[in-house]
């Protein structure tokens, strides 16, 4: 079976060797993990990748493989305590959601504090501690319509504020396949000039040259011409926006591709004060968005990618990052970045039929003046389009 797995990843275009395989297999003889699909995805992943850029195309070959199977075949797994009770989640009705109190931002928080200083132990289930798998708007793994979430991933997305140190990686640029028509949309945007030291045959130059030089070749060369355009890209990363990886990489890959002079920064949700260039180091090497809105003229093109789908608390008030307590709200920061850069566009990978919906990304619609696009191909000529004028 192990060896079928091995072979998949292979045909997936993971980078993997028989090497790594064969450490892989001494550590499972040497019963480093327990034998749960889990603890076998986080030991195969950490063995058999060499470079954070290939994890999602190893994440996504192992789900392929293993679609349906809940522990390595031949071994008996007792299931602990606490993935029975988080799996049996509350399935609330649209009525039954309805009825759960909005508390509103200040009296979330005062909330969360009084109740963490009352509880004395671990909970779950129930609608007012801190736990797992209830209705209480703190905790994880139950379902409540505004919260707070402390550690883990919700299916439910809907927390409030996340009190935990997530993890989020750089996307992969060197996806080709699907990159040809976002490259084709992308030239939209050009304006070229000739720069740099590389020459080409200047044809209707030589042959006057030639002419006039009683057909001695008189060869004419004349520097190469270039896509002048210059852009910034600010990428959303993390949280709802996993479920666009694929595209995103797409979209950043036929950037770094068809625009020469191209600087991109990352961001969670909403820009505040600080981006970043590296996801595996963006709590310890961010970069100051003041330093950013400094740094390029106010002739870059800026693409902001993101889904917009946030709390209004995110954009409208201080400390409403889900990370951290920002000073100022993102309204603040997006004006900010439309004020130094007119030429702005936001490339939403939803639906643009949802986005009336969700009052974040009305909100952020609304800031942008309107320059919301969707990212599909019709949304990117038309961004371009824009841009280009």
């Amino acid at each position: 079976m192990l060896i079928d797995f091995f072979m998949h990843l292979k045909a997936s275009r993971v980078p993997v060797s028989i090497k790594e395989f064969l450490a892989l297999l001494e550590a499972l003889q040497q019963h480093v993990i327990e034998h749960s699909l889990d603890d076998f995805y986080l030991l195969s992943r950490a063995i058999l990748v060499k470079d954070e850029t290939h994890f999602d195309k190893f994440d996504r070959a192992f789900g392929e493989y293993f679609k349906g199977v809940e522990a390595l075949p031949g071994m008996d797994v007792l299931i602990p305590e606490d993935w029975l009770r988080d799996a049996v989640k509350k399935h609330l009705s649209d009525a039954e959601r309805a009825k759960l109190e909005k508390l509103g931002w200040d009296k979330l928080m005062e909330t969360f504090k009084q109740r963490l200083a009352e509880q004395k132990s671990r909970h779950s289930g129930g609608n007012k501690w801190i736990g797992t798998g209830g209705s209480s708007p703190f905790g994880h793994g139950g379902t409540h319509p505004e919260g707070i979430r402390l550690g883990g991933r919700s299916e439910n997305r809907s927390a409030v504020k996340v009190w935990e140190k997530r993890e989020f990686r750089n996307l992969d640029d060197s996806v080709e396949i699907g990159t040809r028509n976002i490259k084709v949309a992308l030239r939209r945007l050009r304006r070229f000039a000739r720069e740099g030291a590389a020459e080409e045959l200047d044809l209707d130059g030589t042959i006057a040259g030639t002419a006039r030089n009683a057909g001695w070749l008189d060869l004419k060369l004349r520097p190469e011409r270039h896509n002048a355009v210059k852009v910034l890209l600010l990428l959303d990363i993390g949280g709802s926006m996993d479920d666009y990886i694929r595209i995103c990489e797409e979209l950043f890959s036929a950037c770094r591709s068809e625009f020469k002079h191209l600087e991109y920064y990352y961001f969670h949700n909403c820009v505040y004060d600080f981006l970043w260039k590296d996801n595996r180091r963006r709590h310890t090497e961010r970069i100051a968005t003041h330093d950013v809105l400094h740094k390029y003229g106010s002739d870059y093109k800026l693409i902001l990618v993101g889904d917009a789908a946030m709390s209004p608390y995110e954009i409208l008030i201080p400390h409403g990052s889900v990370e951290y307590n920002n000073a100022e709200p993102g309204a603040v920061w997006l004006r900010r970045l439309v004020d130094t850069w007119p030429h702005a566009i936001w490339l939403n990978p939803e639906p643009e039929h949802s986005w009336a919906y969700r009052q974040s990304t009305t909100l952020i619609h609304n800031l942008l003046g309107g320059r919301m696009f969707p990212l599909t191909l019709d949304g990117l000529a038309r961004g371009m389009q824009l841009l280009s004028k």
